[in-house]
């Protein structure tokens, strides 16, 4: 009799310590499990930022009417793991004459093309068709002639949409020489391109303000 009382009290007892060590680690455990979600939420949001998608903001108003100054994009930076860049598509890249600023703008010329730029219209390889271009705001009226651009092999031409204002391949080579990176005309021509390393991804989407794909012109 008095074994099975003491059997009857040590379950009991042993029952209240495991329902006191339940509310003594419940508390513990909430937070350890909220520390865990805090923890890889922010791993993958770096792995975000860092490997897939590039955060931009829109410094000019070069690329008017498609993207505005102020406006706020998404760069898909696995893009062209599988393809390279074709032309239209809009991309963010490390401005060729300083690598430390990030432009946005569009894939006018391949590798290995001959672009012409005759009165306000683009001229591909001697076609006798210019390119069309319903994307451009306005009539192209201010440097829109007399450039010639032999594309390099593993490089691309980019020009801005609204190329009354915009600082694109048409000036880059200058800009090079003025800012002493190249130190003759001839070295600052390959300036006026941007290299395949150079390109870090598309442009997809526009978050802000507004929501507005950037995949078609």
């Amino acid at each position: 009799m008095e074994d099975k009382e003491n059997e009857e009290f040590r379950e009991l007892t042993d029952g209240k310590e495991k329902e006191d060590r339940k509310k003594v680690s419940g508390p513990r455990e909430i937070i350890l499990n909220l520390l865990g979600i805090f923890v890889t939420a922010f791993i993958l949001s770096q792995v975000m930022v860092h490997f897939v998608l590039i955060n931009a903001e829109v410094p000019s108003e070069s690329m008017e009417n498609s993207i505005k100054l102020g406006d706020r994009l998404f760069g898909f930076r696995l893009a062209y793991t599988f393809h390279d860049p074709e032309r239209f598509d809009v991309v963010i890249f490390r401005y060729p004459v300083d690598e430390e600023q990030n432009f946005i703008k569009r894939v006018i010329g391949l590798p290995g093309e001959t672009v012409e730029i005759r009165e306000g219209k683009i001229y591909i390889d001697g076609a006798s068709e210019p390119l069309e271009e319903p994307y451009l705001p306005e009539q192209w009226t201010r440097d829109n002639d007399g450039y010639i651009f032999k594309v390099p092999g593993d490089s691309y031409l980019m020009l801005g949409d609204n190329r009354n204002i915009s600082l694109d391949a048409r000036f880059w080579a200058q800009r090079a020489l003025a800012e002493h990176v190249a130190a003759t005309e001839e070295e600052a021509q390959q300036y006026a391109f941007v290299s395949d390393q150079q390109i870090l991804g598309r442009a997809v989407v526009k978050y802000y303000p507004g929501f507005k794909s950037l995949l078609a012109y």
